[in-house]
């Protein structure tokens, strides 16, 4: 239980950097750890004590299994969490390149 709980307050320092940083560098950072608290979070709800993996075979039949549905899920997750991060990135330096900061406050004053 407090595996979970330790997810949470992770997700909700990732929360905290997203809503009070004006850096676009740390926002992404905070969107970074609100992932990964994700991640954790999934791999949790398929880990089982003493589990071996599901292949069944005649020996095995009462032995209990990990379940690989949210370990695909995580992967599937870290994929797509690493496109949206490279794209972030990418937008950063564009803007960083045309206006010589990060900070949102800074752009959202200048026009064009």
């Amino acid at each position: 239980m407090t595996v979970y709980l330790l997810c949470f307050v992770l997700f909700l320092v990732g929360l905290f950097g997203v809503l009070t940083k004006r850096n676009i560098i740390k926002i992404a950072i905070g969107l970074i750890i609100m992932e990964l608290s994700l991640f954790m979070f999934f791999a949790l709800i398929g880990y089982v004590d003493n589990g071996i993996a599901p292949i069944i075979v005649q020996e095995m039949e009462k032995a209990k299994f990990v379940d690989p549905l949210p370990q695909a899920i995580v992967l599937t997750a870290i994929v797509i969490g690493l496109a949206t991060t490279s794209m972030l990135m990418a937008i950063a330096i564009r803007l960083y390149k045309k206006y010589n900061t990060f900070d949102i406050r800074k752009i959202a004053n200048l026009k064009g």
